[in-house]
């Protein structure tokens, strides 16, 4: 890409994006803008289709409603997406998923990847973990001084 392109979107792309693939459940967080009032509205389904790249790229989101399936593209580095969360990982051996507007029901299920290693979301709250046992340790170790004093 051109430098001065990427000098002009440096600014404009997030840098809060989590990893994600195409076949991985995931909770779009949109701002809806009604009136004179702004609320956040979320959006959860399966990535179908990912495209582009700087600040155009897209994801487009498929879930079904009412028997009806829906799909929406979302601009991945827009102001008006807050914050995407990935909720399950899936396996999927495509790189688009268009075969799943054909299927209905437990044919649109997608395979959840088993992965070896923690989920980075998952590490940090394995390292607060340990402290907080520790901090738990340390009032009775206390407790056990005292008495031994007395």
């Amino acid at each position: 890409m051109n430098q001065i392109i990427q000098e002009i979107e440096a600014p404009l792309i997030k840098d809060n994006v989590p990893q994600m693939n195409i076949g991985d459940t995931v909770k779009v967080f949109v701002k809806i803008v009604e009136g004179n009032k702004e609320r956040t509205q979320g959006y959860e389904g399966v990535i179908i289709k990912r495209r582009g790249s700087g600040v155009g790229e897209t994801i487009t989101v498929r879930r079904v409603f009412q028997g009806i399936g829906i799909e929406r593209v979302f601009l991945i580095h827009s102001p008006r997406v807050e914050k995407i969360t990935v909720q399950r990982r899936g396996h999927v051996r495509r790189a688009k998923l268009y075969y799943l507007r054909k299927r209905t029901g437990k044919a649109t299920r997608i395979k959840e990847k088993v992965t070896g290693k923690k989920d980075v979301a998952a590490a940090p709250a394995a390292e607060k973990a340990p402290a907080a046992k520790a901090e738990k340790a340390a009032p009775a170790a206390e407790k056990a001084a005292e008495t031994a004093e007395a």
